[in-house]
This record gives structure tokens, C-alpha cells and sequence, in this order.
């Protein structure tokens, strides 16, 4: 080739080689941003993973696992508990009355409250009235209970002034329960419409239409709604005595639960518009105490002036503060099962959520054994053998997690074994004292009614008002647990005299 074909030809190659330059830098750069790219969808796909395994966790959760309550259960999305094992293979239990169960039915009274003799009328066959016809005797029997129609009365007093001979002038008083003015409401009226808003859940509204359907009387709404106050107000002494008596309890259960109270704006530095009920109670007492789930409330609770009573919680850490003093902790053993099913479920591999589960179980059922039987304590052979048990799977449970990951879950399953070893004693306090309830059952079962009330009635606008739903709800329950009836309670509190609780025994 001659000198100018080897310039062309060099200077060709060298165009090329910076074109192919350029392409390769451009596919560089290309790569560059597709690994950038690639390490953007692996985070999002991390992060994705870890929302979704949260919430798996969550629609996961039910009553059986959870403190959510069964009604969730049936929630589009959700979980349902597993059917429980039956032990010894027994047959799944049948609905409706079980064997050993007491019954109830409409039994023959004695005396009856009216007797009615009742013949055939009309006329025979033959044409003759069957009135002047000859008396066989009775040939068949039947009482029916009945209540008679229910209508307003009206009636007018007429109070008297008479003059005695000593020339002393004395007026007839009013009858009980009257109020001043010229008409009013008996006492009777005035009880059914607090006992329809505060037992059975009943918007005021509704409980004017229900009483004019059943009675014929048409009170206001602001009437109706004012009861709560009044009767409220009627029973500040009795509020006090039913706290007094329950700090003097040997044993106290106690819970808390949200509820939706006031504005819908929530305050500064609060992320929901809702208060906390707090109940503390025993089988014969029942006080509530509406505030904040904060320590203040907790301190302006029952707490602070408990009497060497033991406290029966669910392990919410206000009820450990230091400043409520140096109270006596028995953690309820039902919120313990329920997280150990959910850690069950986090770790299906693992024996010891069961081996800790069926431990605790078995202490319970003896102690009821026990308590039934009047016996002071469980047979030692026994308590030894579960809290052996007991202790030994919460050994295995520690040593598994002691790498536990970012699951959900798995955190508080760790933290969950953490309390069972620390906290031993307040665990296990019922096995040793028959005295103290395994669970604060009692005490969910005297919240549970807000739960209703707040499914029918959604947010309860007014704060106060709301307060004296639960001073009445307080004396109701209180009243129920010593045997009396609610509306009798609720009557001799409006006329002004409460039912007090006995001194205790």
C-alpha cells in the first residue's frame, strides 16, 4: 500500500476506535444506572417484603392469638383462630345447653296471683245453651304468665295544710320522688330511662320513642339526657365507697381500653381524639375512672391506695412505675396464653410455646381443682412438676431467640420470654395463693360494655356526661354482684336513697 492509503486507512480506524470510545462509554454509563436502578428495586422489594410480612402479622391476628376481640374475626381478610385440639379426643362440642348444665324453665307456682273458672258458651248441637248445662268438674289446667299492658298514669296530689289544736300549722309533703314545679316524672319513669341509656346501650333519642311506644309518656330528649346527671349526681357517695371498699380487696383485677370521647380533633401532641377507661374490680365491686392512658390517670386510680392487695394486669407498663409505689403484680395469665399462641404461630417449628402454654394451663385448671374442692393450696408433687415444665420451656424459648430477626413477631415473642423469666413470681403468683385469680377476666368482663356502647353509638360527644354513665354503670354492677336487681337499685337511687355495699366480712 502506498503512503497515502496507509494515512486513509489509519485515519479510518482511528474514527472508528473513538466512535466504538464513545459507544462504550455510553454503555457504561447504561450499566452504571441499571445496577443503580437494580439496587433501587431490591431496597423496594425489601421494604415491600417486610410490609407485607407486617401486614400478614396483622390480618393474622384474632382473639385466639391477640387481645382483639372475637367479633374481628369474621373481618374481610382476616385470619380465623384454628379450631382447638379437644383433649382425649373428645367430639366437638354441641350447641345449645350442654350436660350439667343448670336449666330453667316456667315451673307451676303455687299460688297463683288470679283464678279464672272457664266454661263452654255457645249452643249445643241439640240447641240447647250450654250455659245452664250441667258442671263435670275441672279437666284441664293452664297459668299464663303475663304482664299487663303498660300506660302512663297521671295522677294529682293535693297537699293539705291542717291546724293542730295547739294552733301549729303542718303541710302534707310531697310524694317521693317529686321534683318542684307543677307536673313532673315519677320515679319510675326516671329509672326506666337511665336503666334503657346505661345498661342496654340506648341513644336518648331512641329511648323517648321506646318509652312513648311502651307507655304513652313523650318526655324531651334534654329530659331524658339530664337523668344521667342527676342519677349520677345522686350517687357521689356511693362512688366513694365502692373505691374505698375495693382498695381494702385482697385481690384486684384491672384493664383499660380506649374510647372514642369528646371532639374529633385530637389534642396537641396526640395522634388519636379518644380518652381510656380504666375499671378496677373484684367479683363484688366495680369502679371506673375515665382520663388518659397516661400516668397521672394511673395515679388519680384506685392504685395508689391499695392496702397490700395484689393487682391482677395485663403487663402495661404503668402499672410498674415507681411512682404508684411497691405494689404486688399477679400478670394475667390470659393475655400470657394469647401471646404465647401468636409466638406459636411466629415460630411453628418451636416445642416451646406449646410445652409453656399447656404448663400454665395445667396450673390454672389445678388451682381451680383446688379452690373447688376448699382445699388452702394444689398438691406440691403437682405445682412442682408444671413450674418445672414451665421454667424449662422458657429456657428453650430463650436459647432459640437469642438471634431473633426482623419478622414480625419475633421481637415480641423475645421480649414475652424476657417477662416469663423475669417476672416469675408475679406469673406464678396464683398457684402459690388460691386467693388470686389467674386472669383479670373480671375485669374485660366489666369493660366489655363500653365496647358495646361504643359499636352502637360511635363517639360520645360529651366528656362529663360520659362520666356519669359509668359512676351508674359502677353502682349497677356493684349491685348485680351483691344479688339485687338493677331497676330496684336504679329507683331507690333516684328517690334518694342508694343501696349501699355492706362493710366487708
Amino acid at each position: 500500500m502506498t503512503r497515502d492509503e496507509l494515512v486513509g486507512l489509519v485515519g479510518e480506524r482511528g474514527a472508528r476506535i473513538a466512535v466504538q470510545d464513545e459507544q462504550i462509554v455510553v454503555r457504561d454509563r447504561q450499566i452504571t444506572a441499571m445496577v443503580t436502578q437494580m439496587a433501587e428495586l431490591v431496597e423496594v422489594n425489601e421494604a415491600l417484603g417486610e410490609r407485607l410480612a407486617k401486614l400478614e402479622h396483622l390480618l393474622s391476628r384474632n382473639s385466639k392469638n391477640s387481645s382483639s376481640p372475637p367479633s374481628k374475626d369474621d373481618d374481610l381478610g382476616k385470619t380465623p383462630p384454628p379450631a382447638e385440639a379437644k383433649r382425649g379426643g373428645a367430639s366437638k362440642r354441641k350447641k345449645g345447653k350442654q350436660p350439667g348444665a343448670p336449666g330453667a324453665n316456667l315451673a307451676w307456682t303455687d299460688v297463683p296471683g288470679d283464678h279464672k273458672n272457664r266454661f263452654p258458651e255457645g249452643v249445643c248441637e241439640c240447641g240447647t245453651d250450654l250455659g245452664s248445662a250441667c258442671d263435670l268438674g275441672v279437666v284441664d289446667r293452664y297459668r299464663q304468665h303475663e304482664i299487663p299492658p303498660v300506660s302512663v298514669k297521671v295522677t294529682q296530689y293535693d297537699q293539705h295544710a291542717v291546724r293542730c289544736g295547739c294552733g301549729r300549722v303542718h303541710t302534707a309533703a310531697r310524694p317521693e320522688g317529686a321534683r318542684c314545679g307543677a307536673v313532673g316524672y315519677g320515679p319510675n319513669l326516671q329509672a326506666f330511662a337511665v336503666y334503657l341509656m346505661v345498661v342496654h346501650f340506648i341513644p336518648a333519642h331512641r329511648c323517648v320513642e321506646l318509652l312513648e311506644s311502651l307507655t304513652g309518656a313523650a318526655p324531651s330528649v334534654g329530659f331524658v339526657h339530664g337523668m344521667l346527671n342527676r342519677a349520677a349526681g345522686l350517687l357521689t357517695d356511693v362512688d366513694k365507697r365502692i373505691r374505698t371498699l375495693i382498695t381494702l380487696a385482697y385481690a384486684v383485677s384491672c384493664d383499660e381500653t380506649p374510647l372514642r370521647v369528646g371532639p374529633r380533633k385530637p389534642k396537641p401532641g396526640r395522634k388519636k381524639a379518644e380518652k381510656y377507661l380504666l375499671v378496677a374490680c373484684t367479683e363484688l365491686f366495680t369502679h371506673y375512672l375515665l382520663g388518659d392512658r397516661d400516668l397521672d390517670t394511673f395515679k388519680a386510680f384506685v392504685l395508689n391506695d391499695l392496702i397490700g392487695s395484689v393487682v391482677v394486669h395485663d403487663r402495661y407498663q404503668n402499672y410498674d412505675s415507681a411512682e404508684l409505689g411497691e405494689l404486688t403484680h399477679q400478670l394475667c395469665c390470659q393475655h400470657l396464653l394469647r401471646d404465647l399462641d401468636g409466638a406459636g404461630e411466629v415460630y411453628p417449628d418451636a416445642h416451646w410455646p406449646p410445652q409453656i402454654a399447656d404448663a400454665l394451663r395445667g396450673l390454672i385448671h389445678e388451682a381451680n381443682l383446688a379452690r373447688d374442692a376448699g382445699r388452702d393450696a394444689i398438691e406440691q408433687t403437682i405445682t412442682d412438676e408444671l413450674i418445672k415444665r414451665f421454667t424449662d420451656g422458657v429456657k428453650v424459648g430463650l436459647s432459640d431467640t437469642t438471634r431473633h430477626g426482623n419478622r414480625p413477631g419475633e421481637r415480641k415473642a423475645r421480649l414475652l420470654l424476657e417477662a416469663l423469666r423475669d417476672r416469675e413470681p408475679d406469673v406464678l403468683r396464683f398457684a402459690h395463693d388460691l386467693k388470686v385469680p389467674p386472669t383479670s377476666n373480671q375485669a374485660e368482663r366489666d369493660l366489655r360494655p363500653s365496647k358495646v356502647q361504643q359499636n352502637i353509638s360511635g363517639r360520645l360527644t360529651s366528656e362529663k356526661r360520659t362520666k356519669d354513665r359509668y359512676r351508674i354503670r359502677g353502682y349497677l354492677s356493684t349491685a348485680i354482684k351483691h344479688g339485687h336487681n338493677a331497676m330496684d337499685a336504679l329507683r331507690e337511687a333516684i328517690l334518694g336513697r342508694p343501696w349501699m355495699p355492706p362493710d366487708p366480712a
